[in-house]
């Protein structure tokens, strides 16, 4: 993977020299993972995160290596049965020891202009700090860094105060939902996603995982398609993705991007109108 040489950033003992010196941090930083089989992720995953004043991660019941890594890469492990990615990151969260949160997924790493960002605020006043924070997420994908597609700046809320916010309880592209009146600013710095190696497993995490959970969600919030509905979605996905979006900009992985975007778009659909038949049949 084409990341910089972090392991100076990434040290616990230079993270501190970096954000405070001698004095007494008062930021405390819990920072949380879930897990499934993520051996070959876990240990540069924890790294990443290597600054913060505890790591959780919490896994799923995973039948590789990921405990082990996480335990010697000196996390506190829970094991907890699958209630969904939303439901498995608040969990993640209430078994945190400190309030602030810094939530991260197994595929994702700290850059260190974020790492900066973040060191910053850690002995910062109070009444200085936002009740949340949140991050431009950058993809690398078919071995380039994305810019356009709608993939970037592609922001996510990660550092906040539990008392002020939570995971929201979404089937898929789950976010932390703030308490009316928090304060949310953006740090500076990406956070890293390395995302699907290639079209094989990007196929396959659309048709097993983003196309079924984002049609459930869509009709638990009442939306409902249509076979026009169907056949004008893809079209207009890969307008957007490649075009409006520029994702013409990404090159090969940009058409890629659209036209995967295309095939999500219209097997969402398909699948929302097989739960509305089948809904049709029950109430029949």
């Amino acid at each position: 993977m084409p990341i910089a040489d972090l392991s100076r950033v990434y040290s616990y003992e230079r993270a501190q020299e970096l954000a405070i010196g001698n004095q007494q941090v008062a930021m405390k930083i819990s920072a949380t993972i879930i897990t499934f089989n993520e051996a070959e992720n876990i240990r540069a995953a924890c790294e990443s995160v290597a600054w913060a004043d505890e790591i959780v991660v919490v896994d799923s019941g995973s039948t590789d290596a990921t405990r082990d890594i996480a335990v010697g890469c000196g996390a506190r492990i829970i094991v907890n049965s699958w209630p969904g990615f939303a439901a498995q990151k608040q969990l993640a969260v209430e078994a945190a020891t400190h309030d602030w949160i810094f939530s991260l997924d197994a595929d994702e790493r700290v850059s260190p202009e974020l790492l900066a960002s973040i060191l910053s605020l850690r002995d910062a006043a109070e009444f200085q700090l936002a009740h949340g924070y949140r991050v431009p997420r950058r993809a690398f994908y078919m071995g380039r860094w994305i810019r356009g597609g709608g993939w970037y700046p592609d922001y996510q809320l990660r550092l906040f105060h539990r008392l002020h916010g939570r995971w929201g309880p979404r089937l898929i592209h789950e976010s932390v939902t703030m308490n009316d009146g928090a304060r949310i600013e953006t740090l500076k710095g990406d956070l890293l996603h390395y995302t699907v190696r290639d079209a094989a497993q990007h196929r396959r995490a659309i048709e097993e995982r983003y196309a079924p959970l984002g049609a459930q969600q869509m009709y638990r919030d009442g939306k409902r398609s249509s076979p026009l509905r169907r056949a004008l979605a893809g079209p207009a996905a890969f307008v957007r993705s490649y075009v409006l979006k520029g994702g013409f900009r990404d090159g090969p992985a940009g058409l890629t991007i659209a036209k995967f975007a295309a095939y999500h778009a219209s097997l969402k659909h398909s699948i929302l109108l097989q739960l509305q038949s089948r809904s049709r049949d029950v109430e029949g």
